[in-house]
């Protein structure tokens, strides 16, 4: 059943007033998962209004993936729906597609990642919206591109991962492991949010859009180049080995009296300072067998012994107190109930209160600091939440606009979905 709801109780997320990098700028995105929808929520950070367009039956799936968040939220949608607008729409209706092109009449983005093929039997491919709009930037995510014979394969992150050899590179030597996140979609978001910034760049000197792919394999083997180049020229691949370095030694995870540190040593002085400030053991920095790096990779498992033994005898803040004093790298295993309490991140206000659909909710702030400026906390949305506003700034009337949700071509959230969070969010 379809409800509608007081725009004037909602706030809106524009950035109509806010001296942002992309204050002005119109994203409009059709978008589901992690890859666009991450790439759109970093361009919202910055200032931009990204305008979501969602199924009506539902939304974005990526709502759906978890209740973690007060029972009723993803955790995903909470990472990746920050600072957008939604709007539910059918697109299979003739009256949806045509809302859709009203929007992308005056828009600077559009960005999609929908099955290959899906926006074209829309009537929404690049061709089209670019001879309406000539100035429209269109970036498309698939997971292969086009040509070749993937280009019609469907794709998810984890299989990508396994497709571009990412797993390959991760894991212990006899076991592959996939990242523990979304890495083949957050690799191609961040190239999609660099291919808006340049289509919006080159825009400013030619006065025309752009259109352009991103394909999550090629951002996965960029990521892993070295790793592809290694064994292409090597003639095999480097072994896995887990928190390890597959050059250098010693570099990995080692057990202490309570939580494992990782040590990183780049070079033969820090190894000679570990040596003797950490391990005790001056006659290594002289003997040969240990003195360089390459004498060290040679013996890894040796050497590994003979670090173990030393930090297994010490507890973790110990053990990163002493190599903080002498310049060696160093980092504990945290836990994420320790993560989210990190000094580190507390210290810099990287926690903000954000309003959601189901009260304010801590996220972590956008990635990009810039001095002198605060950038604002901008909602996450319900479900249509903006449908009815959205109709109204392309000019339809509430009659018009009441038809349109008594057909099922739009949806609106319940306003009470959204209770309180029009107040202003504060620093947790």
């Amino acid at each position: 059943m379809t409800q509608t709801v007081s725009t004037t109780t909602i706030p809106t997320t524009q950035a109509k007033q806010e001296n942002l990098p992309l204050t002005g700028v119109t994203v409009v995105a059709l978008e589901h998962a992690v890859a666009v929808p991450i790439a759109t929520r970093q361009l919202a950070d910055l200032g931009a209004r990204v305008i979501k367009v969602e199924r009506i039956d539902g939304g974005d799936f990526a709502r759906g993936y978890d209740a973690a968040v007060a029972g009723e939220m993803s955790s995903v949608f909470l990472w990746t729906g920050r600072g957008k607008e939604s709007l539910a729409l059918d697109l299979k209706s003739p009256e949806g597609r045509q809302i859709m092109l009203e929007l992308l009449a005056s828009a600077d983005v559009f960005m999609q990642n929908m099955s290959p093929g899906a926006v074209e039997r829309l009537g929404l491919g690049a061709d089209e919206l670019t001879h309406h709009n000539p100035r429209l930037i269109v970036v498309s995510n698939s997971g292969y591109g086009t040509p070749g014979p993937y280009a019609g394969k469907r794709a998810y992150d984890a299989l990508v991962q396994a497709e571009s050899g990412a797993v390959a590179v991760t894991g212990t030597k006899d076991l592959m492991v996939k990242p523990g996140f979304s890495a083949a979609d957050v690799a191609s978001g961040m190239y999609m949010t660099s291919a808006a910034m340049m289509g919006l760049f080159q825009r400013e000197r030619t006065g025309s859009g752009t259109v352009v792919d991103v394909a999550m394999i090629d951002a996965m083997t960029d990521f892993i180049a070295n790793h592809i180049y290694y064994a292409q020229h090597h003639g095999s691949p480097a072994e896995r080995i887990s928190l390890g370095h597959p050059s250098l030694v010693p570099y990995g995870e080692y057990a202490t009296q309570d939580t494992p540190v990782v040590i990183g040593i780049q070079n033969d002085r820090e190894w000679a300072r570990f040596a003797e400030h950490v391990m005790g053991r001056r006659d290594l920095v002289s003997d040969q067998r240990y003195a360089t790096n390459v004498a060290r990779a040679g013996r890894r498992d040796e050497v590994d012994a003979l670090v173990a033994d030393t930090c297994r005898r010490l507890t973790a803040g110990e053990l990163t107190e002493l190599l903080d004093q002498i310049g060696i790298a160093c980092a504990r295993v945290n836990d994420l109930a320790v993560v989210a309490e990190h000094p580190q991140l507390v210290e810099r206000g990287r926690w903000v209160e954000t309003p959601t659909p189901v009260g304010p909710v801590p996220t972590l702030r956008q990635v990009i600091t810039e001095r002198g400026k605060e950038y604002p906390v901008r909602p996450v949305p319900a479900l249509g939440q903006h449908s009815r506003q959205l109709l109204a700034e392309l000019g339809h009337d509430e009659k018009k606009i009441d038809d349109f949700l008594r057909r099922g071509i739009v949806a609106t959230a319940d306003a009470d979905l959204f209770a309180g969070a029009s107040a202003p969010a504060g620093d947790r």
